[in-house]
């Protein structure tokens, strides 16, 4: 189900989307964490560590059951990591499986702490879920200190915009990886396994920059890695697609 601005499901959007985290909570702490998916451990858990390296504070955005958090209390120098997610579901899953983070359920337009209060802040495949990006992305601004770095991680937006997908015709003897109307928001919800539905926000590229930017954040790293190994092997169906990133990695500073 998708919606473009004016319907009732794009007005609605953030009560359904509280709605559905809340129902499938424990789809994402089974599917997701403690091993299980092969992207967050052969792709996003790596690249995080690697650039936590020399921070001392960490608040992670939407930590769900707290995977990032734990391996950032893991990571040498880290002396204070906390967790924020709008689910009690997920915090109070978070809580039992660490003591040593503090979990906090909290907005991510509204989070609970002064200016300048962390060296880093980490948001993972979080923002495209979230419906005030603007808010978001001042507090992500606000809270970091000078110099502080901002660890963000969205499905790719270009390449896994709605409707895109592996296009194998036999007809006309062509492969192609066709590409979704980028250009507008969309705010849908798609069932992602059986009877699992789950909010998303597409946004085009440039929209995440200018706010970034307008709010000093400014970019300093990008990737744009293949699918690991570990995912291919459980989804063949992509190796033909194998050239095309599902995920966006960028790094900024605050200035």
């Amino acid at each position: 189900m998708s919606a473009e601005a004016g319907s009732p499901l794009y007005d609605e959007f953030d009560e359904i989307a509280a709605d559905l985290w809340q129902h499938n909570a424990k789809w994402w702490q089974d599917g997701f964490t403690e091993g299980a998916d092969p992207e967050y451990e052969e792709q996003i858990i790596p690249i995080l560590a690697e650039n936590l390296i020399g921070s001392r504070t960490v608040l992670d955005i939407g930590t769900g059951e707290g995977q990032l958090s734990r391996v950032a209390l893991g990571i040498s120098g880290v002396e204070r990591v906390v967790g924020i997610d709008p689910t009690w579901e997920q915090i109070s899953e978070a809580r039992r499986r660490s003591s040593k983070i503090e979990y906090i359920r909290a907005e991510a337009s509204q989070v609970p702490f002064s200016d300048e209060s962390f060296d880093t802040v980490v948001a993972c495949l979080v923002f495209e879920h979230i419906a005030d990006l603007a808010g978001a992305i001042s507090e992500v601004s606000r809270v970091l200190k000078r110099d502080g770095s901002f660890l963000f991680f969205l499905n790719h937006p270009l390449l896994q915009t709605p409707n895109s997908g592996w296009i194998d015709d036999q007809i006309i003897g062509e492969q192609y990886w066709r590409i979704g109307n980028y250009l507008s928001e969309q705010r849908s919800v798609e069932e992602v396994e059986k009877d699992v539905y789950i909010p998303f926000i597409h946004r085009p590229l440039h929209v995440y920059l200018n706010l970034l930017a307008s709010r000093s954040l400014l970019l300093t790293r990008m990737d744009e890695p293949p699918p690991p190994q570990g995912f291919l092997d459980k989804a063949p169906e992509y190796y033909d697609a194998a050239a095309i990133p599902r995920l966006l990695f960028l790094r900024l500073k605050k200035v």
